[in-house]
């Protein structure tokens, strides 16, 4: 007999309708636990990214599936729900002038301002808060090894990278992209920190270097969770993700950001995100880029 809450059990139920009324309760308990604001006009994609999962499960309607994820003391269905809902958009290398700036201001402000007692160097922390499928974390390592010897021979550096989705950090951990995902990165690093290495059904697949993986220790952490980690940092990424917070949420996340960055410490934030109009004590420097300048 097949379980009928097994993933691959198979089903011939149509796709259920969703209500007003259980979007509704949907969004508000999403909305809580993730912050992600899911009451702007998306219950097309609520009803999109569930409907699969609940023929999966062989259940008659949201309804059924929503008191599944709460009944689950496992966890497991919240962490599915959320996966599902969740929007991870990324590439290397995306919107560039944030890694101009590592390269020709920060990482040397870095190296000339702090170091180590007795000479040792400087050290650098960096959280990407909402890594996806790792191709952020990876672009900062990269760029950070090429602008500074120092880093790049076993320098004190080391990337925090994080997200909500499981699914997502299971790629990253793996850091094997195909030929599309690696055509924005510059021939030099790409070289230099990627090998080419054919693929099972043909092609090729760019592995990322170990040099380049231990840097980076890869969590998931939802955001709205209280931080189980003290700082100092000298970089938050934190970018294309505000977008999905209303100003409530986004205030709070960024006084969250504000207490584990280090004097003289940077957030950097999307394109299409703006700080503007939030009571907030960092200091602007440039489009998407944020400054805490004291304590």
């Amino acid at each position: 007999m097949t379980d009928k809450f097994a993933p691959g059990a198979r089903s011939s139920f149509h796709q259920p309708e969703l209500t007003d009324a259980e979007y509704q309760t949907i969004a508000v308990f999403v909305h809580k636990a993730s912050g992600i604001n899911l009451l702007d006009g998306k219950k097309e994609l609520v009803r999109a990214r569930l409907a699969k999962r609940i023929s999966q499960l062989q259940m008659k309607n949201f309804k059924s599936y929503f008191q599944y994820v709460m009944t689950d003391s496992s966890g497991d269905e919240l962490v599915f729900l959320l996966d599902a809902l969740a929007t991870n958009l990324t590439s290397f290398w995306r919107e560039p002038q944030h890694f101009d700036f590592m390269t020709k201001t920060f990482v040397p402000e870095l190296e000339a301002r702090r170091k180590r007692p007795g000479g040792g160097g400087p050290r650098m922390r960096v959280w990407s808060a909402a890594c996806s499928s790792g191709e952020e974390p990876y672009t900062i390592a990269m760029v950070v090894m090429e602008r500074s010897p120092f880093f790049a021979n076993g320098g004190d550096f080391r990337i925090l990278a994080t997200d909500l989705s499981t699914k997502v950090l299971n790629v990253a951990k793996r850091g094997q992209y195909g030929p599309e995902s690696v055509k924005n990165i510059p021939p030099a690093p790409l070289g230099l920190y990627m090998t080419k290495t054919p693929a099972e059904r043909g092609g090729h697949i760019y592995q990322i270097k170990p040099e380049v993986r231990r840097i980076i220790s890869f969590r998931r952490f939802n955001l709205m969770d209280p931080m189980p980690f003290k700082g100092p940092m000298d970089l938050i990424f934190c970018r294309n993700v505000m977008i999905y917070f209303d100003r409530d949420t986004i205030a709070r996340l960024v006084d969250k950001f504000y207490g584990l960055l280090e004097v003289g410490g940077y957030l950097f934030i999307g394109h299409s995100e703006s700080l503007s109009g939030l009571d907030h004590k960092l200091q602007y420097v440039a489009p998407c880029i944020y400054r805490k300048t004291s304590r």
